[in-house]
């Protein structure tokens, strides 16, 4: 759901996304979905929906957890295999839960979204940049109410401010191969 930079001169998105998929699936299709396309640059924003299964599954916390940082890890590895640099966000806060949705929530996910977004920075290198959308939206522990669409999912001003941080992102990444190459 998130919109390409409309302002942005140089890229040309193609936006692989698929709603409401976990990591593992995202990894599963990979291969055939995002490498063939040969990206100089592929962004990465996944997490939250293997993340929400925790209180389906509260056993299984732990494992939920471990899974979808060895997924997010082996998305970023065949990326910067493939020859792109990634550009790995952090897993955007949550926004209020509604009553219907209560029962199957739990304040364990807000936590495993901590713990997630702190690993994601171990993954950081010279072609895995870190664009933390979670700081860019966050208040008071929850996504901006004037940025959130529902408890998951941004608005459309949400995805105006992570497009001012990626269009920063990106016109310094071009910036920096420019001056390599010089």
């Amino acid at each position: 759901m998130w919109p390409a930079p409309a302002t942005l001169k140089g890229f040309s998105f193609i936006n692989r996304g698929i709603s409401s998929q976990t990591s593992a699936q995202i990894l599963g299709r990979f291969d055939n979905h995002v490498v063939p396309l040969q990206p100089n640059i592929i962004i990465v924003q996944v997490g939250i929906n293997d993340l929400k299964t925790i209180p389906l599954f509260p056993e299984q916390k732990a494992a939920i957890i471990t899974n979808c940082k060895a997924n997010i890890q082996q998305i970023v590895t065949r990326s910067v295999n493939s020859g792109a640099t990634v550009i790995l966000t952090t897993i955007f806060p949550i926004g209020s839960v509604p009553l219907t949705r209560q029962p199957f929530w739990s304040p364990e996910i807000a936590q495993a979204v901590s713990e997630v977004n702190a690993y994601l920075y171990s993954l950081k290198a010279k072609d895995v940049l870190i664009l933390d959308a979670y700081s860019l939206l966050v208040q008071n522990g929850q996504v901006q109410s004037n940025y959130v669409r529902d408890t998951l999912h941004l608005n459309e001003r949400g995805y105006k401010v992570l497009n001012q941080e990626l269009t920063h992102v990106l016109s310094t990444w071009l910036t920096d191969k420019s001056l390599k190459r010089n």
